[in-house]
């Protein structure tokens, strides 16, 4: 059964925004900092430009494939079936990491102490049956907690540049040039929710115009956002936002308005949910074109009869991340959905490149430079992150590979 085509330009903006705002704003600058030190804007720079490459790769290919799956479904039609799953394997490690860590920040700032975990499992319970009961329901959700993220920030930002600190910030260590790329690579994960509309490309209206307008406006949009916040956090806070575990609340402390802070952790906490709600649904759309292809259970291909959602994926993603984020730690998490969504995203260019002149909208070197970027950034992450991905990705390809022996084996026997 295919999937309804009930998202406008404003829907689409609104879950990329809400995805990359939440996904970036409230939790990276930590990770970020300790790698790039007063390397951090430069490092910014740089994630925006890689990230900038990918959403006009992305955009090309959601134009020319408007279908749900993301890079997952571009690959499979522009290089092959096998480089198709990398990036779909690829994706969903990733995004589910990602879901992991906004659940994490959710809880961080929202939970009592002690209560985190529980807070942040109850939270993916949540989200997970808004997402069963249609998207449009997840849209308006969405538009909700991104206008409330918002507000919350213009308080920080507005605060961080008309108040002075107590006390003079720790001055931020100098930046070498691996640290800025390897803070680069953690702030993509910053970037990355423009991924969410091209994955729903068979709901949205109007697709081969709707999407590459919206991918570049939520793209943007957040690059404005994330380049007021980290003035804010360099000149308010310096070094000591390495340990800070609510960097923005903390923030509003610094400049002596204390009473402010609740307003941020509710800001913090509707931008957490805001990118949780919209990763889900990402997750749910490439785990239902996998299964359609038989690169994941067939189970999951099942659209609700009902609501027109892929209901077992979403319930299934989110009970894989309800066990993470009882387990995982949270800047552990952010490595790690980095590397899946670097590597993500090196597929999605690679395809962009090999689509014939018909269907380009943008030059190849735009893919080009996006293919060296994410090898570039992918190969600074934390040698821990890396490891884990990499054998995360080989258990994916192992489990592709038995599957098509089994194939082939009851194929034969079936000849026989």
């Amino acid at each position: 059964m295919p999937l309804a085509r009930r998202l406008t330009l404003a829907d689409a903006v609104t879950i990329g925004l809400g995805s990359m705002i939440g996904a970036g704003v409230f939790s990276v600058w930590g990770p970020a900092t300790a790698a790039a030190g007063s390397g951090l804007l430069i490092a910014l720079a740089v994630a925006a430009i890689v990230a900038f490459c990918n959403a006009m790769a992305s955009a090309q290919l959601a134009a020319a494939h408007p279908v749900a799956g993301g890079t997952y479904t571009y690959a499979r039609i522009e290089i092959g079936p096998w480089w198709g799953f990398i990036a779909g394997w690829c994706f969903v490690i990733g995004k589910l990491a990602s879901c992991a860590a906004m659940a994490m920040t959710f809880a961080v700032y929202a939970a009592p102490a002690g209560w985190e975990p529980l807070v942040a499992a109850g939270a993916v319970a949540a989200l997970t049956t808004v997402n069963c009961l249609g998207v449009t329901r997840t849209a308006l959700a969405t538009r909700i907690l991104v206008v409330i993220s918002l507000l919350g920030l213009a308080v920080v930002v507005a605060v961080g540049f008309s108040s002075a600190p107590d006390a003079s910030p720790t001055p931020l260590p100098d930046p070498t040039a691996y640290g800025v790329l390897q803070g680069a690579g953690l702030l993509f994960f910053a970037f990355a929710g423009y991924a969410r509309i091209a994955t729903m490309g068979e709901e949205v209206v109007n697709p081969a115009r709707t999407i590459p307008r919206a991918v570049v406006l939520a793209l943007s949009g957040a690059l404005v956002v994330y380049v007021l916040v980290a003035l804010v956090v360099m000149s308010t806070l310096g070094a000591d936002v390495v340990t800070a575990s609510a960097p923005l609340a903390t923030v509003v402390d610094a400049a002596g308005l204390p009473a402010l802070a609740p307003v941020v952790r509710v800001a913090a906490a509707a931008a957490s949910l805001g990118a949780l709600l919209a990763l889900l649904t990402g997750i749910g759309r490439t785990t239902l074109a996998m299964a359609r292809e038989s690169d994941l259970p067939r189970f999951l291909r099942a659209v609700h009869p009902r609501w027109q959602v892929p209901h077992r994926a979403e319930i299934a993603a989110g009970l894989i991340v309800i066990v993470v984020v009882l387990v995982a730690d949270l800047r552990g998490a952010i490595g790690f959905s980095s590397f899946g969504v670097l590597l993500y995203y090196l597929i999605a260019n690679a395809a962009a490149f090999r689509q014939p002149a018909s269907a380009r909208r943008h030059p190849r070197a735009l893919a080009v430079v996006g293919v060296l970027g994410c090898l570039l950034l992918v190969n600074t992450l934390p040698v821990v992150a890396s490891l884990v991905g990499t054998g995360v990705v080989l258990v994916g390809v192992a489990y592709r590979i038995l599957r098509l022996r089994l194939i082939r084996r009851r194929s034969d026997s079936s000849e026989v």
